[in-house]
């Protein structure tokens, strides 16, 4: 037991001693020695520190050859830590700043690759997912030949995706929610913005019934002209997809529409 709790004084004097040592040099106001000690822990891997000692050097170190090397390491531990938001900053600023510099490419793609990591769950905010699809388009017009542009044009299908699905469940959310005429709305957008989603068929089948349903709960005012257009929507359904599941629906939904037309009509 005595051998047990020396042992365990000997670790906690051993980490004051280690955390003791790092303070002292981050305080210590030799600009080359923190900045080759910091070297040293981001060649480690020890991210945090690295940073905590870059932050005191950067300043003395603007301007000259060392710069370089330090921004690029800089902004690559920010993003080893999982700081995307400083990661893709950093990565950017080194990009527009040395636009020499062999790795300008690589901090471009890093900027964009960022804001990636940023991209949430389609049910949350897409602020991020937009930021890295714009970046990652201006990368690919720089770099068309390059496996990264490959690459990138993967993650864009795929965050593309992602907005279309968001784009899709809001329509969807506005159908259930009894709101149609926000959903034709939010339907007729998604259409717009992805007219080449595997969900189009089902879009366009919704926009018919919220339409159709809209029409029925209008104002007399407004039933003629909504009816007009579930039918206009109905017909270009029947020519796009005459083999659709939804079909006999559809063509319900067009003789309802006519007869109630007609009764406007008389």
């Amino acid at each position: 037991m005595n051998i047990y709790k020396g042992f365990t004084v000997l670790v906690i004097l051993f980490l004051v001693s280690c955390k003791s040592e790092f303070e002292t040099l981050r305080t210590s106001n030799q600009p080359e020695k923190v900045y080759k000690a910091a070297n040293k822990y981001y060649d480690n891997k020890e991210y945090d520190r690295a940073v905590a000692l870059y932050d005191v050097v950067i300043q003395f170190y603007r301007g000259r050859k060392e710069a370089e090397d330090l921004f690029y390491k800089y902004a690559y531990a920010h993003y080893h830590l999982g700081d995307y938001i400083l990661a893709s900053t950093y990565f950017k600023n080194f990009a527009n700043t040395f636009g020499n510099s062999p790795n300008k490419q690589e901090a471009e793609y890093m900027a964009a690759y960022s804001n990636y990591r940023l991209s949430p769950n389609f049910k949350l905010d897409q602020s991020y997912t937009e930021k890295a699809i714009e970046a990652f388009e201006q990368y690919i017009n720089a770099y068309p030949d390059t496996e990264r542009a490959q690459e990138a044009t993967r993650l864009i299908d795929e965050m593309r995706r992602k907005l279309e699905q968001k784009s899709f469940e809001q329509g969807n959310l506005y159908y259930k929610m009894g709101q149609f005429q926000a959903a034709v709305t939010a339907f007729q957008n998604t259409l717009k913005d992805f007219p080449e989603s595997k969900k189009a068929e089902e879009i366009r089948y919704l926009t018919i019934k919220s339409s159709h349903t809209l029409a029925e709960n209008s104002v007399v005012e407004k039933k003629e002209e909504r009816y007009n257009q579930c039918i206009e929507f109905a017909r270009a359904f029947q020519k796009k997809y005459p083999k659709s599941k939804w079909n006999s629906d559809v063509k319900k939904i067009i003789q309802d529409s006519t007869s109630e037309l007609n009764k406007i009509k008389k």
